[in-house]
């Protein structure tokens, strides 16, 4: 039975962290978004400055149904969204904040996770339907910024991304963030590369760690 959109969002949320992929290859890409399942993480985006992105996202869905909650990063207008939830996608990241993509993806009951730089970018995005603001880039700001904006705006859901890694993850969520967005540091390049996907689950599972080990969970 497919999760509900309240019920990914909730299982995004609580492995405290999003894989932000970037790969040109469907099967590298499924086993990347396995070794992050075994390790905890359900929430994986696959960048659409991947190419191939849909034809990706598309064969990730069928095949990873109920191990993992596929998504779509890069998206900058409706028209991409649209596309992105039609070849399978569950969830919508863009850097920016785009009204109509917010609206396309409300329409179609599907998590969006628009971009935003400043305390107005993020009101405005979270007024519009946002169900979680992206920070970006996130270490230009620091977890003090997320503190700091929620400290007027405690009602706001925020997750930095950009420049996060297993050293100052723990810093964002503790300052108020619902999950992180990683890239290169949780998905390294050399053990795809290299095929060592137990290696990677592993890796994974330090990043859901870290995440408990921040929230008081550990």
């Amino acid at each position: 039975m497919k999760m509900t959109k309240e019920e990914q969002l909730r299982a995004i949320s609580d492995a405290g962290v999003v894989a932000v992929l970037r790969t040109s290859s469907a099967d590298e890409l499924i086993n990347i978004c396995t070794a992050m399942a075994e390790g905890g993480i359900m929430g994986v985006e696959i960048t659409m400055t991947s190419p191939g992105a849909l034809e990706a996202i598309e064969e990730a869905a069928a095949r990873l149904a109920g191990k993992a909650i596929i998504g779509a990063g890069s998206v900058l207008d409706p028209e991409t969204a649209r596309a992105c939830i039609l070849a399978g996608a569950d969830f919508i990241v863009s850097p920016v904040f785009n009204p109509g993509m917010v609206e396309l993806c409300r329409r179609y009951s599907k998590i969006v996770i628009p971009g935003a730089f400043t305390p107005t970018e993020i009101l405005n995005a979270w007024q519009a339907g946002a169900d979680v603001v992206k920070v970006f880039p996130a270490t230009k700001l620091g977890p003090s910024f997320i503190k700091d904006v929620l400290g007027p705006m405690p009602q706001v859901k925020l997750t930095p991304t950009g420049g996060v890694d297993l050293d100052n993850m723990g810093e964002f969520l503790k300052a108020g963030a619902v999950f992180v967005g990683a890239g290169s540091s949780l998905v390294d390049k050399a053990l795809v590369r290299a095929g060592s996907w137990e290696e990677l689950a592993a890796r994974a599972a330090r990043f859901v760690a870290e995440a408990k080990r921040a929230r008081g969970q550990a």
